[in-house]
């Protein structure tokens, strides 16, 4: 088949998926609801590794209807957009098998409800990476955060997950409206809504305040929901309400999505000469990579509620996403596209992990568990594999991911190397040390710190309504697979070049502009080999060694008095600011938007 027909399956079957089960899934028992939406989820995988091998290195396109692409609906898959789909398709089929008797839902009139948002989760999600035009871009966007608010709140009658939903939803919101002002900005300069012949409109024009303000708007959204710092106060708290399972993709990939979304949209749109200046977006995107990534690593360590940790470890490594991007160089994307793939993989996987140990005891507490799983021998040693993933251990997808972008930012800033070992450590020594404590008992049983204000994961409602009922196989199961194809991305011949070709195709303005226009694309010049080199190894090496001493220093050893006083004085203002009331994060909003602004005039 053809990949200019596969394009539109990609968004089509799982809105048709989602649409049976939201019709017949009241008639259908339970495991007819579970076969119909794993069938589903499973041709959307099958579809998208069809569309990336016929499509090569290359870019396909696909105008729907027949329209012209200034006045149609164009569909664009390049190897970065086509894989970043294939990944959320992946975890979308394995969130689908990990959830078979997650929930012990009866047959009837919800039966298929969660199925159906998990299948409409997917369609946002693969039509905002395969979407040419903005405004679409837009509608699957929503349409991703319209499920994913849904999901969050997915339990109802708890007033946790209703709470974190609404403020997930009106922060996020509120992000969309300046999002649609910003797009609204570039249609009435360009007449265009369509990214590369925007971007062509652009490039014949002269730059200026309403470019850069409409910039800013349009990545708004974006960054919101990539959870980049100051806008990431919703993530954590939807994270620790949220299911288990959709944990998985909204860490695993939803937040990846946004910073998909601003690298797509600067390159295609705003990168020429009438557009926002590239040492303006390197210099205020560096600065906030380098300060998310800082603020959700120490946000991590001092967790003990489980889902929170991986949530702010989520946000730190978003800050090295966005660093990774903010290069603009075709080595930067092609080491940020490896990273979130083999980070994406062993995120779910130890979210998933997570969700046994909320099945097994209902609690998420770092504190009150400690020493409780030590039966669970297997669940305790992925836990410690998936830390040591998310620290960078070769060969392992984000180590050689992490290794691909510090060699890029090396050649710019040689101090940004060590921002990667640095957060890649804490972020997996957190998740190490929970592991020692939870699984082996490992130290002193932890004592929680006086006056300091913590989420402790305490007195969680389980997800299931049997828990006494035996493990389902499918649980640990699939968070080992999840772990292996981390593994995979990292191993697999090819990969790393293929997306090294795809890096160049992505950050190639002119050839975008031709795939959509119809004529000759430029030929693409000679890609660079990314695969693993020594001093990545070390370097990854490095950082996991690190994640070990602290893990194990963490555990055994006491701080002194007069430097836990001196820690808390420096980390209990930054924890307050996490206050859970949505007028401080529309506040915060609000900071973001005016800093990004300013920011932006003061470079140009």
């Amino acid at each position: 088949m053809q990949a200019s027909a596969l394009l539109p399956l990609a968004v089509a079957v799982p809105l048709l998926g989602a649409a049976l089960l939201a019709v017949i899934g009241r008639r259908l028992p339970r495991v007819g609801c579970d076969v119909l939406a794993t069938a589903t989820a499973g041709a959307t995988v099958c579809c998208l590794v069809l569309l990336l091998g016929a499509g090569g290195t290359g870019r396909a396109t696909a105008h729907l209807g027949g329209w012209p692409a200034d006045i149609g609906i164009v569909l664009v898959a390049d190897p970065v957009g086509a894989g970043l789909a294939l990944l959320a398709a992946v975890l979308v089929l394995a969130v689908i098998v990990y959830s078979w008797r997650y929930f012990d839902e009866p047959s009837g009139q919800h039966a298929g409800v969660f199925p159906a948002l998990i299948l409409l989760f997917e369609a946002g999600m693969t039509g905002f990476a395969l979407t040419g035009d903005l405004f679409n871009a837009f509608v699957f966007f929503e349409l991703m955060g319209t499920a994913a608010y849904a999901l969050t709140g997915h339990h109802v009658e708890d007033r946790r997950p209703l709470h974190g939903a609404l403020t997930f939803a009106i922060v996020n919101s509120l992000a969309a409206y300046c999002s649609l002002l910003g797009i609204a900005m570039l249609y009435a300069r360009t007449g265009q809504l369509n990214l590369a012949l925007a971007g062509r409109s652009l490039a014949t024009g002269h730059g200026g305040v309403p470019v850069t303000v409409a910039f800013v708007l349009i990545s708004t959204a974006l960054l919101v929901k990539a959870a980049v710092v100051p806008f990431h106060f919703w993530l954590p708290d939807a994270h620790a309400v949220a299911p288990t399972p959709v944990c998985m993709l909204m860490s695993g990939v939803m937040v990846e999505l946004g910073v998909y979304g601003t690298a797509r949209v600067y390159w295609t749109v705003f990168a020429g000469p009438g557009g926002v200046p590239p040492h303006a977006f390197r210099t205020v995107f560096t600065a906030l990579g380098v300060i998310t990534a800082l603020v959700g690593a120490v946000m991590c360590w001092h967790q003990r509620h489980l889902k929170r940790l991986l949530a702010f470890s989520t946000i730190s490594h978003v800050g090295l996403f966005v660093t990774g991007v903010a290069l603009l160089t075709p080595a930067g994307v092609t080491g940020t596209a490896l990273y979130v793939a083999g980070h994406g993989c062993a995120k779910a996987a130890l979210f998933g992990l997570t969700g046994v140990l909320l099945d097994r005891y209902g609690s998420v507490d770092e504190y009150g568990l400690h020493g409780r799983a030590r039966g669970l021998r297997l669940v305790g040693v992925l836990y410690a594999v998936g830390g040591l993933a998310l620290a960078g251990l070769p060969p392992f997808g984000t180590g050689l991911g992490k290794a691909v972008a510090e060699e890029a930012a090396g050649t710019w800033q040689p101090w940004l190397p060590a921002v990667f070992v640095l957060v890649s450590a804490v972020t997996g020594a957190a998740v190490l040390r929970a592991a020692a404590r939870v699984f082996l008992g490992a130290g002193p049983r932890p004592q929680p710190r006086p006056h300091e204000p913590e989420t402790t994961g305490e007195g969680e409602e389980p997800e299931i309504r049997s828990p006494r009922r035996a493990l389902p196989a499918t649980m640990p199961t699939v968070s080992a697979l999840l772990l292996l194809l981390s593994l995979l991305v990292g191993t697999a011949p090819g990969l790393a070049v293929a997306l090294g070709r795809g890096g160049e195709r992505f950050t190639d303005r002119q050839g975008y502009l031709a795939a959509v226009t119809g004529t000759a694309e430029p030929a693409l010049r000679g890609a660079a080999e990314h695969t693993w080199t020594g001093s990545g190894i070390a370097l990854g090496l490095l950082s996991a060694a690190l994640a070990c001493l602290l893990a194990a220093a963490a555990v055994r050893l006491r701080a002194p008095a007069g430097f836990s006083r001196v820690v808390a004085s420096a980390v209990t203002p930054l924890r307050r600011l996490h206050s859970g009331l949505v007028g401080d994060y529309v506040a915060w909003l609000t900071v973001g938007v005016a800093a990004l602004c300013a920011a932006f005039a003061a470079l140009r």
